[in-house]
């Protein structure tokens, strides 16, 4: 009787194990690593939404069950069993009876023979991405992320809208953090995308595991989650941000290359006081974020304007209109500075910096809205806009020779490249007369990406001119991987050298490595005939600056074509800019 009692207890007991697994969704299995027998515990068929019992009984039943997608990493995750460690993560889809998938979070504890053999998992598997639990079916899929099955960024300010309105209407406070992996690009680069993969999917885990059931995760972007903290006071904020940081850098992610150490920074923004809109909020969180990382990363920033901040953004909205309407009616326009020979100090060139004309017909110069330009992003729809004007001049005077200076950012911006090459390839005889500028600083940051832009340009026949040199102070390794052909000594170094005998010296070691590497030399912001007489029997090929001529919107090549001549080979050249810099910005 007593042994029919102690039976009857076990199934009860088992029944309301099933009953609490089922209410959380979760599927508890124990594999035998030896036999490959795979046992599940009650509830896991409602939890999967598959007849596990009959359908994946063993180890590699149930790898059949995993997306063909998710095979590779899960495999690999798997093959590190034996180097140590309690538990294994790992993040897949599976194979669902109605042709769909759906994502899951395999968590397992490991258990190891005496020889150090890892032999037995324990381990629960979730639904990952759908809070829910629910399948994963086809009209859902463009609201959650391919690789984590997250929310995707369009579908998180869907929920960051719902619950601005929702904080508004009960009088409640929230908050919306944006957390960013830092250095993943490293990771990337030194790893492979396989477990740079593998590292984000980590990440989405841990950044779950740190939130609340009424909480919303997304990824919104290649390295970035955005997660809405609903009735968080703002007070509490920071402790929310902290926990996910801790969570990261506590331990390290495991993968098929061994472990990995990872950090994230976090940009917050309380709501509903700190922005009107979602997209609001989202954008002032991406700032607050590139605060953090400024800071030195691994940690978390709260954004917060000043009365002069928020003076500046409100200016920076009406000069980004002012720019966009001038980019879309043609009112960007060039002013031409001349560059002339050392020998015989006659223009053969002219540098065209970049000019807003208003309506009213004032003149803006550079200074006064590239630095907005460059903060809102929008600097690439203005390299392009130069990119089309130069290679029009090009086309419409045969004998001009035109350079066109671009920002650090165009280096890496691909459809920059692609408008040059559809606008340049097979048109030899507009390339050889270009000539891109890059400033020396952008060649450092990336250097790689700069020498793949360098040597595109050389290819399609352009030449290209490395800006501001000496200002990053290059090394004879960097000059040598850029292959550029024309170094402009920077101007901060010209300028007064006749009386200064430090900025010589180092001028001199500017010339010397520019002559190792047979390259042409032009001298920025030359002021005095005295400077450029220093400057010539030190060797520099050109000079620029206000000695020689100041800027003047008309081109001595329009002035030619007026009389109905073809412009001269030495008149009608120019380098087309877009730098704020003194002389050329404030001129």
């Amino acid at each position: 009787m007593q042994e029919a009692a102690d039976i009857s207890a076990r199934l009860e007991e088992l029944e309301r194990l099933r009953i609490a697994l089922t209410a959380i969704g979760d599927a508890v299995y124990e594999w035998d690593l030896k036999s490959d027998a795979l046992t599940w515990f009650p509830g896991a068929e409602d939890a999967l939404g598959i007849d596990v019992a009959q359908v994946a009984r063993s180890g590699t039943a149930f790898s059949r069950l995993v997306h063909a997608d998710d095979v590779k990493q899960r495999r690999q995750r798997l093959s590190r069993l034996d180097v140590g460690g309690n538990t294994v993560e790992t993040r897949y889809r599976i194979a669902l009876p109605n042709g769909t998938s759906r994502w899951v979070h395999d968590r397992a504890r490991i258990e190891y023979s005496a020889d150090d053999r890892a032999v037995r998992l324990t381990g629960v598997i979730r639904a990952s991405g759908i809070r829910a639990g629910r399948p994963r079916i086809a009209e859902d899929a463009p609201n959650y992320d391919a690789l984590t099955g997250l929310y995707t960024r369009a579908r998180l300010r869907e929920a960051l809208d719902h619950a601005l309105e929702f904080s508004r209407r009960y009088d409640l406070e929230g908050a919306y953090l944006v957390v960013g992996l830092d250095n993943l690009t490293i990771l990337n680069q030194a790893l492979g995308h396989d477990i740079a993969d593998t590292i984000l999917m980590a990440v989405a885990d841990r950044v779950e595991m740190c939130t609340r059931a009424s909480d919303v995760v997304g990824r919104i972007g290649g390295d970035q989650f955005g997660v809405v903290l609903n009735n968080v006071p703002e007070a509490e904020t920071d402790a929310a941000a902290e926990k996910i940081l801790s969570t990261m850098r506590e331990k390290p992610i495991v993968t098929a290359d061994g472990p990995v150490y990872v950090t994230a920074s976090i940009g917050a923004v309380p709501f509903p006081g700190a922005a009107s809109t979602a997209l609001d909020i989202m954008r002032r969180a991406e700032v607050a974020l590139q605060s953090a990382k400024h800071a030195g990363r691994d940690c978390a920033v709260t954004y917060a304007l000043s009365e002069e901040q928020i003076a500046y953004h409100r200016d920076c909205v009406v000069v980004a209109e002012r720019v966009q309407r001038a980019l879309g009616e043609s009112r960007m326009q060039f002013a031409y500075q001349p560059i002339v020979d050392a020998a015989t100090r006659e223009p053969i060139l002219h540098e065209c910096l970049l000019r807003l004309v208003e309506t009213d017909g004032e003149v803006v110069p550079a200074a006064r809205f590239m630095p907005v330009v460059e903060d809102l992003g929008m600097i690439r729809s203005v390299d392009r806009a130069v990119l089309e004007r130069g290679v029009d001049v090009l086309s419409r005077y045969g004998d001009s020779r035109i350079a066109i200076n671009v920002s650090g950012l165009t280096t890496t911006d691909r459809s920059w490249m692609r408008s040059a090459i559809a606008l340049l390839h097979g048109r030899p005889d507009i390339a050889e007369r270009m000539v891109v500028e890059i400033t020396e600083t952008a060649g450092l940051e990336d250097l790689d990406a700069c020498c793949h832009f360098v040597a595109t340009l050389r290819d399609l026949g352009c030449r290209v001119a490395l800006d501001d040199f000496g200002a990053g102070y290059t090394s004879f390794r960097h000059l040598k991987s850029l292959a550029v052909n024309i170094v402009k000594i920077d101007g901060s170094f010209v300028r007064n050298i006749d009386g200064n005998p430090d900025n010589l010296v180092f001028v001199r070691t500017l010339i010397d490595l520019a002559r190792t590497f047979n390259l042409e030399t032009v001298a920025e912001c030359v002021e005095t005939p005295s400077e450029a007489d220093l400057l010539t029997n030190e060797g520099v090929r050109y000079f620029q600056g206000y000695a020689f001529g100041y800027p003047d919107m008309t081109a001595p090549w329009q002035e030619n074509d007026s009389t109905g001549r073809t412009p001269s080979a030495s008149r009608a050249s120019a380098s087309v800019g877009i730098s704020g810099k003194n002389p050329r910005a404030g001129a």
